[in-house]
């Protein structure tokens, strides 16, 4: 199970682009909500098959990569599209893709009759890919992909009801608040992924973590990464000063309020 951990990553990804395409066209909203839900479902079977075959092993052999393929590499910088499957990535993608089944399931009777429950359904699916990808990833380069496509979605699942109001405005500006606001974190951590680069020329997790206890790094320089990663974990985990965008989330659907709230979206700061 551990060498299929990609399909988890693949499966919400095929659901997105089959409900993105040809959701419009299919209509029939159990098709669309089981192709949704069963990409999470079976991608929480296959993580779960993964953490036990991983808990049964020897504990120095729980940390496996599994390499997809080169994808960035330009004079010293070389980035490989690999998942690294450890007990921590593994439990919070139980996390993920068991309350994300739970909230795909509830969204088929939420979203009944709405027009677009085609489109609610591709994000959702979207915003898993993006999620799994942040939880998976080897290096900070697919953590990143993963962290930008879980802001954009956000962005678009909390925006989904464009044309409505609530209290504080309409769900469009609460959208783009949420937007704006995360963008600022995003731009700490990104400062933080060069500082990191700078310093000891990877971004892979284990190599970094490798070199900061044998390389000649003064403190200073230390205390400046932790500051941008934790600017960005402040973004996204909804700290201060950067919280003011959760409250007017509420005005999307309540299934993405449960994904974002509850399950996925604000604990990636903490994964991180």
């Amino acid at each position: 199970m551990i060498n299929l951990i990609y399909l988890t990553v693949l499966l919400p990804l095929i659901g997105f682009l089959i409900n993105g395409l040809f959701g419009r066209k299919i209509k029939n909203e159990k098709i669309i909500g089981t192709i949704g839900a069963a990409s999470v479902g079976i991608s929480f079977l296959i993580v779960l098959g993964a953490f036990i075959q991983t808990v049964a092993l020897p504990v120095e052999q729980r940390s496996n990569t599994v390499e997809l393929f080169t994808w960035l590499s330009v004079g010293g910088l070389n980035v490989k599209f690999a998942y690294l499957v450890d007990q921590l990535s593994l439990t919070m993608a139980l996390i993920v893709t068991g309350v994300g089944f739970l909230i795909h399931v509830y969204s088929i009777g939420y979203m009944h009759g709405d027009k677009g429950f085609w489109r609610f359904f591709a994000y959702l699916n979207l915003f898993i890919f993006a999620m799994m990808n942040l939880i998976l990833g080897d290096n900070f380069v697919v953590l990143f992909l993963g962290w930008e496509g879980v802001g954009l979605c956000s962005y678009l699942l909390i925006g989904f009801w464009y044309d409505r109001n609530f209290e504080k405005g309409t769900t469009s500006q609460a959208a783009k608040k949420a937007f704006v606001v995360n963008r600022i974190g995003d731009f700490g951590f990104l400062l933080g992924m060069f500082l990191i680069y700078m310093t000891f020329d990877s971004l892979n997790f284990k190599e970094v973590l490798s070199k900061a206890t044998t390389f000649p790094v003064t403190e200073a320089t230390f205390g400046l990464i932790a500051i941008f990663l934790f600017i960005g974990a402040t973004g996204k985990s909804a700290q201060i000063p950067l919280f003011v965008w959760l409250p007017d989330a509420m005005a999307g659907p309540t299934p993405v309020s449960a994904l974002i709230h509850a399950a996925t979206m604000v604990t990636a700061g903490v994964y991180m």
